[in-house]
């Protein structure tokens, strides 16, 4: 069992020691969810201190070898203790320097400490309405843990995310790299089949204009011939001359 506690903005009253047989007796209750043994001395538990008990639990602890107890206290709050609890709650926050806006794990201990005395004078005064707030504070308990593990599973799907797209980002930059140089293949060979086509379109050309010209000759001889021809055949059809 640890040392003594730290110190709490909840009032407590004075430490008891426990005696050997209370303090075997002690863990057995402790252990079986029950009450927790009177201390020596101590005067039977009246419903107001045992609502106390129930909403803040007795402080134990070992030191030397003994068992020490402390319970909460029930006597009443003044505005003077209100007034002395702000301000302990003020210096606190500055003794141990949490910080202001965000998440802060002192800032959520001391205020924490700070509405449970709060419960406390409550419950001194009307225990209904002490438990009501220990209800309210349960729930706000519940709610700071659910959105806590919320934060961290965001937290773990942000990351998982993160190693995606860098690895997606590597996949895609290998795919444009192949792209890339598939891109340069195709327009090389995109040159290579123009250089093909002003070829054939040249050697085309060229044998197209042969083509006609040897066409143009042919024409021209067979105009001559035909010219020739016909100028025997007239010769030899016209009248001989007596």
């Amino acid at each position: 069992m640890p040392g003594p506690p730290m110190v709490s903005l909840v009032k407590y009253d004075t430490p008891s020691m426990l005696s050997t047989k209370d303090k075997k007796a002690g863990a057995k209750q402790v252990k079986g969810g029950k009450k927790l043994p009177p201390v020596e001395g101590k005067p039977q538990l009246t419903q107001t201190e045992d609502i106390l008990n129930s909403i803040l639990p007795p402080r134990e602890w070992s030191e030397e070898s003994q068992l020490w107890v402390q319970y909460v206290s029930s006597t009443p709050a003044t505005r003077l203790d209100v007034i002395n609890l702000q301000e302990q709650l003020d210096q606190r926050l500055l003794q141990r320097q949490a910080r202001e806006t965000g998440i802060c794990p002192v800032r959520e201990e001391l205020y924490a400490q700070c509405f449970d005395e709060l419960i406390r004078q409550v419950t001194i005064n009307c225990a209904e309405r002490g438990l009501l707030l220990l209800r309210v504070r349960d729930e706000i308990r519940m709610t700071i843990a659910a959105y806590q593990t919320l934060y961290e599973s965001s937290i773990a799907f942000g990351m998982r995310k993160a190693l995606q797209a860098e690895q997606g980002k590597a996949d895609m930059e290998a795919r444009i790299k192949q792209l890339e140089g598939e891109k340069k293949e195709l327009e090389r060979q995109v040159q290579e089949l123009k250089a093909k086509a002003e070829a054939i379109e040249k050697r085309e050309g060229e044998r197209r204009a042969l083509e006609e010209k040897k066409h143009a000759e042919e024409v021209q001889f067979l105009k001559r011939t035909n010219a020739q021809l016909k100028k025997e055949l007239e010769t030899y059809l016209a009248p001989t001359k007596k």
